[in-house]
Formats: structure tokens, C-alpha cells, sequence
């Protein structure tokens, strides 16, 4: 009997009303079901134990937060799509109850995802999918943001903030920043300014093993971002030091490896 996980979008009516229904269909394929918010993301992480399957119920944010829920435990997630874009979701609703059937008997292939580590001043760590920003606040003037690479001075940036972006974050803010699309599987790590004023402007693919910190120098408010969800103030001389993380994020998928580029041109080109 496998233990299954629902993560639904709190906001969305239709994903709670949809998480109920499979809540209740479940225990016929012979799961035992939890649900919960996917904006309680602490709620989740103490039911995920012993649990083998996600169904993350709502659009890519909410693909996001599960992945940040159940990141140490690496359990395998199944995106149901009722958002916009959907790049990380596999299934709509009018197939996820004909398709969980064979994905609980263990059809599909695990599409690992890479991961980074933020650590804000050694106070407190996340685990991120898609991208960490230090940026400006709600005021419109640049930062300076001295990054530094393996302990080496790369540059102060004179901008509106600096992304760190995971290769599944690199279709996200870090492309409307005019940075490169990574393939899904990469590793690498994507540097990336935004709007730079007379100084250094090109985005740069780092090695895995780097480790990157941004120390913000600024006299207003600045922000640290996590995936666009948790955003936390920063004050002048803080710093935040981000590399690989060691957890990966796991999806389950029945299309074929090849699906991401049908979904890159689908989402991206054929709106």
C-alpha cells in the first residue's frame, strides 16, 4: 500500500475540490492519502514521512513549493495542471485519474531536477528549484551587489539585483532577463543580472561545484527571494552564499525525455 501525498493551491477552488476528489478515489488503487495546503509547506513536511508519491495539485508555483516540502525526503512528484504554464506539471485533470492507476503500479521514468542551497548570514538555509534573487526593494533605485565566486571577486553589480537560477528556473526570471535557457537535466548554476547600469551585463553559466556569494551594499531596502514565494528583507553588508544543493527535486513522467522541448516551443512561442 503506497502513501500518498496532496499538495493543493489554497486559492484555486477548483484544486482543493479536485484534491478532495482524488483524496476519496485513492484508497481504491489501494493508497492511503494525506492532504494539505501547498502554501503550508511546514504542514507538509511533517506528514511527508514514509511517503511515496506527490500529487501537486495547481500550477508550476505550486510545483514549486511542493518541491521545497518534500526536497530532503526526494519524493517523486506528479504535477496536475490547472494554472497557465505548466512546464514542470505532467497531467491535466481530465487524465490524472485515468493515468494514477499505472503511476502508483509504477509506470513512468524520474526526471531529477537540480537544486540550490541559500544560506542568509548562517542563520537560516533554503532549498530551492528555480532561482534565488538579491534585489532592490519597493524603491526604485539599484543596489550594488559585490559577488563573489569560489572566494574570488567577480564584480560589484550596479542593478536592480542579481539572479542565481537552477536550469528548471532558467525558463523563468532569469530568460525575461534576457539570460540562456538551460537544458532541464544541467547542473550548472546560471548567474544573472538584472537591468545593469554601466557595469557588467553578460548572464554566466557556473560549474556545479561553484559557490557564489552576494553581499549587498545599498542605503535603501533590498530583498532576498526564494523562487519568488518568500521574500525576506535585507540590510546594507548582508550577505547571502548560495551553491548546489544536495537534495534534488524528483518528478514522475510518462511523456518521453524529449517532451521538454514540444513543451519550451508550446509555452513559449505558441502562446
Amino acid at each position: 500500500m503506497k502513501r500518498v501525498g496532496i499538495l493543493y493551491h489554497p486559492k484555486i477552488a477548483a484544486a482543493k475540490a479536485f484534491a478532495e476528489e482524488l483524496a476519496g478515489f485513492l484508497p481504491s488503487l489501494n493508497a492511503v492519502v494525506w492532504l494539505c495546503s501547498a502554501w503550508d509547506e511546514e504542514g507538509a513536511k511533517a506528514q511527508v514521512e514514509n511517503t511515496g508519491l506527490i500529487l501537486s495539485i495547481g500550477g508550476d508555483g505550486t510545483i514549486l513549493r511542493s518541491a521545497r516540502a518534500v526536497a530532503p525526503q526526494s519524493i517523486p512528484i506528479v504535477g496536475i495542471n490547472l494554472g497557465r504554464l505548466g512546464f514542470l506539471t505532467e497531467l491535466s485533470v481530465d487524465e490524472a485519474r485515468d493515468r494514477l492507476a499505472d503511476l502508483l503500479a509504477g509506470e513512468g521514468w524520474i526526471d531529477e531536477r537540480a537544486m540550490l542551497q541559500a544560506e542568509l548570514e548562517g542563520k537560516k538555509s533554503f532549498h530551492v528549484l528555480n532561482d534565488i534573487v538579491v534585489g532592490r526593494g519597493d524603491v526604485a533605485r539599484v543596489i550594488h551587489v559585490e559577488t563573489i565566486i569560489d572566494g574570488a571577486h567577480l564584480t560589484t553589480y550596479k542593478a536592480d539585483g542579481v539572479i542565481l537560477s537552477t536550469a528548471t528556473g532558467s525558463t523563468g526570471y532569469s530568460l525575461a532577463s534576457g539570460g540562456p535557457i538551460l537544458h532541464p537535466q544541467s547542473r550548472e548554476i546560471l548567474l544573472n543580472p538584472i537591468s545593469p547600469h554601466l557595469t557588467f551585463s553578460n548572464a554566466m553559466v557556473l560549474p556545479a561545484t561553484s559557490i557564489v556569494e552576494l553581499r549587498v551594499r545599498t542605503d535603501h531596502q533590498a530583498i532576498l527571494s526564494i523562487d519568488g514565494q518568500i521574500n525576506l528583507a535585507l540590510e546594507s553588508g548582508d550577505t547571502v552564499k548560495v551553491n548546489l544543493s544536495p537534495h534534488v527535486a524528483r518528478f514522475l513522467r510518462t511523456q518521453p525525455p524529449t517532451f521538454f522541448y514540444g513543451t519550451l516551443m508550446k509555452r513559449l512561442v505558441h502562446k
